[in-house]
């Protein structure tokens, strides 16, 4: 990484990542869906938690990266997004 990069620069190019930290980052998912599933069986509305989680994932990361780098991350979400990177189950529309 050069010095112009953070940490969240790479987060995109999940393919050059070490298998280490790929690992890493499957058993810290599974954890949140592991949580995640534990709060909506609790009663909580997908919403609520989906909106919980972003809240805290982007707190987190604004306080280890910083505002300017944490916002230049997520200005390419929305293409990210269109391109179905997060897409799990299809949805008519």
């Amino acid at each position: 990484m050069d010095v112009t990069q953070t940490p969240l620069d790479s987060w995109q190019e999940d393919a050059d990542l070490a298998a280490g930290e790929q690992r890493s980052r499957h058993a810290a998912l599974r954890y949140i869906i592991e949580a995640w599933g534990e709060a909506v069986y609790d009663g909580l509305h997908p919403d609520s938690v989906a909106s919980a989680a972003l809240f805290a994932a982007l707190s987190e990361m604004v306080t280890a990266y910083g505002e300017e780098n944490v916002a230049r991350m997520a200005e390419g979400l929305p293409a990210r997004i269109r391109n179905g990177e997060f897409t799990l189950y299809h949805t008519r529309q």
